[in-house]
């Protein structure tokens, strides 16, 4: 049975941009579901739902994969995740604001991948990360806006 309304699934273990994904959703007074492992504190919007999933390895992803599908929009970071929840038909967001679809998904898989592996290599190797900006922060707001009146489109 297809669903009317986008739901935003955010996967929400280490997630900075909540407030974004509340404010953007309340916005477009779409369903929000927030997922995560515990530590988070529930949002007081009616519109907000806290799921917290058992402890383990990966157990947020399984349930956010389980349910996303066409029309609705997940926030991750976690390039596994996506590229299943791409797979099953949802956009996809990271919190910098860019948008993991089928035409990127397997380059992104592919270069973590390569990651792993010299990282495994070299013990030693750094992650050479950039930290979160305040220009990150408007990506993702502007990104999850046009997520967002796309899935109301389709």
């Amino acid at each position: 049975m297809p669903k009317s309304d986008p739901v935003i699934y955010v996967d929400a273990d280490a997630c900075p941009v909540k407030a974004e994904v509340e404010r953007v959703g309340t916005r477009h007074r779409a369903r929000m579901v927030i997922v995560s492992n515990g530590g988070i504190r529930p949002s007081q919007n009616p519109l907000v739902e806290t799921v917290i999933v058992s402890a383990g390895a990966d157990e947020a992803d399984k349930w956010i994969a389980d349910l996303a599908g066409p029309g609705d929009v997940v926030v991750t970071s976690d390039i596994p995740l996506a590229a299943k929840c791409v797979e099953a038909g949802a956009q996809v967001l990271r919190h910098d604001g860019s948008e993991l679809s089928e035409a990127n998904i397997g380059t992104v898989l592919a270069t973590r991948d390569l990651m792993a592996d010299m990282r495994a290599a070299d013990p030693f190797h750094q992650g050479r990360g950039r930290s979160f900006s305040k220009a990150d922060r408007s990506r993702f707001l502007d990104a999850l806006e046009r997520a967002m009146q796309r899935a109301k489109r389709a």
